[in-house]
């Protein structure tokens, strides 16, 4: 395997890519060392070699690659100077697309990445409660790059020892861990940060009829004066086109939003309560001042252009809908495919059907980095590119045939390292956990 560009990458760049989850050591040796473009729900190497794509740049694009509306979109407004002396028509546009079309959202702050938006909240809960503990959920696997976050992860060096401990934990679905950590705590928490969602559904509520896990969280967190954020990167435009906030009936304090916001132009954003938001205000006088976020480039007009653009086809089309019938189709098709080959018990599709998710065993049934690589490579040998999966509207049959070639001839292989051992079948070296101490 020629790695030529992944040498020069590394070279060049830290990590070899500008997120980890991009890095070579999270691919399997033979996957594409660079990309060239993408289209539809296709990308393209440099000797254009083609891969059906489910990882659409890392749940960044949820209509498709070069979607020809939005580009163009964003391209009108380079041609309108992309980047103005004040405030541009097109960023007042978006905010007030964004607070019509979220219900919880009074006031929105654009930002490039979802990092910087959770981060904006985290920093305007403690300018609201006074308070600096962060309460966030462990089961959702990322919330920003700064400490604040990192300092819960494996991966300590560089953050302050104070820092890491104004981090603490608690489990999706599980009231009673996060009552018992504002126990262990009282009046230090300024908030609670967790995804509305991400591999299941929220659980019915313990003690109101019709509610669920998330309004038990909300209700706990004002009984104690601490700020509810939900961070919608992923379900935000997936689940609902209002979010899945308005999917699971829940309004929270503050709420982030990013990934298919534009379909793949960098926008990203913090809005929420205008008694909250307002903090970062500058217009009442006498108050004291949050800087919250200044961002030379927040509010670049071609991406803001884009996102309007996302939304006015999401309202065309029905994205939506397609991305919950399509993933539940590949869903079917993978537990079927795998049943056949009586593999079911080690590797299968699961998750919410807009956002679906597989698990790779090994023939203990234990999570399996190895087995999850071979799958990985031997769809790669067909042309499909699943590190995990991430949908499209441009995801459709002829798409699913390709992926039902691909897991045909992966399920077969994966069946004789369960027997044979991965050792035997897999190329060069099993993916790596991004949040690990050691390289």
């Amino acid at each position: 395997m020629n790695d030529a560009y992944t040498k020069r990458l590394l070279k060049a760049i830290p990590g070899g890519a500008h997120t980890y989850s991009r890095g070579f050591d999270q691919f399997p040796a033979n996957a594409p060392q660079i990309l060239k473009n993408g289209l539809g729900a296709y990308t393209f190497d440099q000797d254009n070699n083609r891969f059906l794509d489910y990882g659409m740049a890392l749940r960044a694009v949820h209509l498709g690659y070069a979607e020809q509306a939005i580009n163009m979109a964003a391209i009108e407004q380079i041609n309108n100077g992309n980047n103005l002396t004040r405030a541009s028509l097109v960023e007042l546009e978006a905010a007030e697309l964004l607070i019509d079309l979220i219900d919880s959202v009074d006031m929105v702050k654009f930002t490039k990445n979802g990092s910087t938006a959770v981060s904006a909240a985290i920093k305007l809960a403690r300018a609201y409660t006074g308070r600096e503990m962060i309460a966030r959920c462990v089961d959702h696997p990322f919330f920003s790059y700064d400490d604040w976050f990192i300092a819960s992860t494996p991966i300590t060096l560089g953050i302050p020892k104070t820092t890491i401990e104004q981090t603490k934990t608690f489990t999706y679905n599980n009231l009673a861990s996060l009552a018992e950590l504002i126990d262990n705590y009282p009046e230090k928490f300024a908030c609670v940060v967790l995804e509305p969602s991400t591999i299941t559904h929220p659980c019915a509520s313990q003690t109101h009829a019709g509610d669920n896990y998330l309004h038990d969280v909300k209700r706990l967190c004002h009984k104690h004066g601490i700020v509810f954020i939900l961070d919608e990167m992923i379900t935000g435009f997936r689940w609902h086109l209002k979010g899945a906030q308005h999917y699971y009936n829940i309004q929270a304090d503050l709420c982030t939003f990013g990934k298919a916001m534009a379909n793949g132009f960098s926008v990203a954003a913090v809005g929420g309560k205008r008694e909250i938001m307002s903090l970062g205000s500058i217009e009442k006088q006498g108050s004291e001042r949050l800087f919250l976020l200044s961002t030379t480039h927040g509010a670049e007009m071609s991406c803001l252009g884009a996102f309007v653009a996302t939304i006015k086809f999401m309202h065309e089309q029905p994205v939506i809908d397609h991305l919950w019938t399509y993933g539940q189709k590949l869903i079917d098709l993978f537990n079927q495919l795998a049943h056949s080959f009586g593999i079911s018990e080690y590797i299968f599709c699961s998750g919410i059907a807009c956002s679906p998710s597989y698990t790779t065993l090994d023939k203990k049934g234990h999570p399996c980095l190895a087995m999850r690589t071979l799958f990985s490579q031997e769809m790669i040998k067909k042309g499909v590119l699943m590190p995990w999966i991430a949908l499209s509207y441009r995801h459709g049959e002829v798409e699913l045939e390709i992926t039902k070639t691909a897991l045909t001839s992966a399920f077969s292989i994966y069946k004789k390292a369960l027997e044979q051992g991965v050792e035997n079948f897999l190329i060069g070296e099993a993916i790596k956990p991004v949040f690990r101490r050691i390289n």
